[in-house]
């Protein structure tokens, strides 16, 4: 069997060694390269799906200023599919995903349009005598940790009493009423009013639904508009569920950006929450309430001690728009100054509005460049590069601007493991495809430094601005919420240690939703690539360590189709690392093998350690197992200890796995 040496992460040498156990040998007084920069653990959040809105965003009430349009036609066409019941809202006129309170009682609502106290659109409601007219939306209430909620609700007067009446009532079931608060609005103008609403204990259980509705009787006439429902213990309007997840990830960096980013303007999500209009999400057909915004980025960015990194939108916005930006993100940010910025998002794809041809590239980007490093001189410039697969002629365009325009080129990597070049592959073969794919990308990232260096920028290097595994609709895969996906990311996390010095950057898509954290039903749970993640980011390394080790091989033919030829692989793969206090040597090691464990001995050369290591396993009885809302917690590291004898141990790591072993030096 021929097996595989590395040294120093660079070099890559086959020879025969027929036994095992595999051995790996780690020179702690032998340091490879610069520091290692805490930014290759960056992480990335969009608007897209319930990552915002629904998710990071604590609000409960979607569509809270009664806009129709707000979602694509696809979306609407799911949102139906999931709730029939709002097809009966909409032939009542009432906005997605508003309900009738009693469906009954037929049309006594409508759409105001040019009257509103906030956005476009408001809600006419008309009562009827001596009973209750009202609307409802479902919600999910996190109930698990908080029973208090703040609410609020324009209303405007047009006839009769003024009574109003919101309340928390069980899910279709409007004589249940959990909780209920009544205020006069008698106002014949926009007016905001608050009220609280609380549950009692064991009103409603984890993961249940609810419907809050606002409701008015005796035939009162009103109009209303920006409604909201928060639960009391947001921290300036964040869940601090997500929050805490968020904090424990340990990421430096999170980048704000996407698709989203060509049709964003800043300025919508800025100023006071009440006056911030709703409009289109473009990229993804949802609503864009603009609540979440710039000052709540930053917010969010300070409660879990990373610093920001944003995209601009070179797509349908101007250079001073972003230059403007780059200003207001310094008068409001600690450092002022020396931030990432983000010279576009994908603009090679016809997806992105007012995205560039190839002959107007480079100048919109030093165009936009110029701009703003007349707002900031310090400003660190990402301009947009291709993908790993295919980027010599897009960045051979972006090379043609002069050194400096730019201090790195940006590059991504989303990619579908279901989609093999291959036929008839099993789940095992797809796995190991999937699990080599970082070697493949760390030869492709090598020739992509190359092509920078030999258009004279060599102090340009790499941003890996976005990445990712995902298996589709199915679930026969590895994908970035599966034991597999965080097998994946956790070669990729090897392969960025052995290749920060020309990819000092990197984003792991994303820290909200995909590989980083989820909520559903107010419950908060973590994939198993966030694991994956923290396992290396809560090292802090500091100093990347000479590692020698052998193991198995294998090549990939007929793999993932973007990637589909793949040689020399191992299937144990190692890296070591010193911690900032230089008390701690980590090793990592990834096992690709889905069938087999593989056993090691692990000698720390160079330094005498303590006779005790800590572990930690990421792993699961099979790659596609997952963590959800009913079983937040079903894959997470395990922690153990390992006995050291004369700073040699040995170990087996099993099947499918991410490994960190902590030696603590003497």
């Amino acid at each position: 069997m021929f097996l595989q040496c590395i040294l120093c992460g660079l070099m890559f040498v086959t020879i025969a060694f027929p036994q095992r156990p595999i051995r790996i040998t780690v020179h702690a007084k032998r340091p490879v390269g610069q520091p290692v920069p805490p930014t290759i653990f960056g992480s990335f959040l969009e608007p897209i799906g319930n990552s915002t809105y629904n998710g990071l965003w604590a609000e409960l009430v979607q569509n809270p200023s009664f806009e129709n349009g707000l979602w694509s036609g696809s979306a609407v066409r799911e949102m139906l599919a999931a709730d029939p019941q709002l097809v009966r809202a909409s032939q009542l006129a009432l906005p997605l995903p508003w309900e009738p309170l009693h469906p009954e009682q037929g049309n006594r609502y409508e759409p105001i349009r040019g009257d509103a106290a906030n956005s476009y659109e408001s809600m006419a409601v008309f009562g009827l005598p001596n009973r209750e007219v009202g609307i409802r939306q479902e919600v999910y209430l996190p109930v698990h940790r908080q029973l208090t909620y703040r609410g609020s609700l324009f209303v405007k007067r047009m006839s009769g009493n003024d009574l109003i009446r919101a309340s928390l009532r069980k899910r279709n079931q409007p004589d249940q009423i959990l909780a209920s608060a009544e205020f006069h609005a008698p106002a014949t103008g926009w007016r905001k009013y608050s009220f609280d609403l609380s549950l009692k204990p064991d009103a409603l259980k984890p993961l249940e639904p609810a419907d809050l509705v606002i409701a008015i009787e005796n035939g009162e006439r009103m109009m209303i508009d920006q409604a909201s429902l928060m639960p009391s213990d947001s921290l300036g309007g964040l869940d601090p569920d997500m929050v805490k997840m968020a904090q424990e990830m340990h990421t430096p960096l999170v980048r704000f950006g996407g698709n989203f980013t060509s049709a964003y303007h800043w300025r919508d999500g800025v100023g006071p929450m009440d006056k911030r209009i709703s409009v289109r999400n473009v990229s993804w057909g949802i609503p864009e309430t603009n609540q979440f915004g710039t000052d709540e980025f930053l917010n969010f960015c300070k409660l879990i001690g990373a610093q920001p990194q944003i995209a601009l939108n070179l797509g349908t916005g101007t250079a001073e728009e972003a230059a403007d930006w780059v200003r207001y993100v310094d008068q409001h940010w600690t450092t002022h100054s020396g931030l990432l910025w983000e010279l576009g998002n994908e603009l090679w794809g016809n997806w992105n509005d007012g995205y560039p041809t190839m002959d107007e590239l480079a100048a919109r980007t030093l165009r936009f460049g110029q701009a703003v490093r007349r707002a900031d001189p310090t400003a660190k410039l990402i301009a947009t590069g291709q993908d790993p697969d295919h980027y010599q002629a897009w960045n051979a365009q972006q090379l043609k601007n002069p050194p400096g325009t730019f201090d790195f080129l940006s590059t991504h990597f989303v990619v579908r493991t279901d989609q093999v070049a291959g036929v008839d592959r099993s789940p095992d073969e797809i796995a190991t495809d999937t699990f080599a794919l970082p070697v493949a990308l760390e030869r492709k990232l090598r020739d992509m430094q190359k092509q920078i260096d030999d258009a004279g920028q060599p102090a340009t290097h790499i941003a890996f601005t976005e990445w990712l595994f995902h298996s589709g609709n199915g679930d026969d895969a590895p994908g970035f919420d599966n034991l597999g996906g965080a097998v994946a990311a956790g070669g990729f996390f090897n392969m960025l240690l052995r290749n920060f010095g020309i990819v000092p950057i990197s984003d792991m898509t994303g820290i909200i939703e995909f590989g980083g954290i989820w909520k559903k039903r107010s419950q908060v749970f973590a994939t198993p690539a966030y694991y994956a993640l923290k396992m290396f980011s809560t090292a802090e390394p500091a100093v990347s360590l000479q590692t020698e080790y052998s193991s198995p091989m294998y090549d990939v033919h007929g793999g993932v189709s973007r990637l589909p030829e793949i040689s020399n692989v191992p299937y144990l793969d190692a890296v070591a690392v010193r911690s900032a206090r230089r008390d701690v040597i980590s090793v990592f090691c990834v096992n690709r093998n889905p069938q087999e464990d593989l056993s090691a001995e692990i000698t720390i050369d160079g330094a005498r350690v303590l006779d005790v290591a800590e572990v930690q396993e990421l792993f699961a009885p099979s790659i596609y197992a997952s963590n959800d809302e009913l079983h937040p917690a079903r894959i997470r590291p395990s922690n153990s200890s390992l006995e050291v004898k004369d700073s040699h141990v040995k170990f087996v790591f099993h099947r499918a796995s991410v490994t960190r072993i902590d030696f603590r030096a003497e």
